[in-house]
């Protein structure tokens, strides 16, 4: 008997997740990925299938993971009320909500997004 992969684990719990969830104009997905060095951010609306916004850490040299992350989490978060979005669905992908994607998610809220 083989092993699952920790990716097939993640792809396996992604597709669960999407299954459920879905996001619309008035309330858009959020949908995160992280990599081992960076993570990236859009806010998509399934029903006409555009990214209405997105974001990623790649321009920022300095700081920790974490401290790149909540920047992240705050500048989608003032994107989405440009375009004027103050709800939205979270979608971590698969990811574990613990350090980067946490930290994230709690820059997002305190920057004004409801989820």
């Amino acid at each position: 008997m083989s092993q699952a992969t920790p990716q097939q684990k993640r792809i396996r719990s992604k597709r669960k997740i999407r299954a459920i969830i879905s996001g619309t104009a008035s309330r858009p997905r959020l949908s995160l990925f992280r990599s081992n060095n960076f993570i990236y951010a859009q806010l998509i609306d399934d029903v006409t299938q555009t990214t209405i916004a997105a974001v990623s850490d790649k321009s920022e040299k300095k700081g920790t993971k974490v401290e790149r992350a909540q920047s992240a989490g705050a500048s989608i978060a003032t994107k989405a009320k440009a375009k004027g979005v103050s709800a939205v669905v979270f979608d971590r992908n698969g990811f574990k909500y613990a350090g980067r994607v946490k930290a994230f998610a709690d820059a997002a809220r305190t920057a004004g997004l409801n989820f």
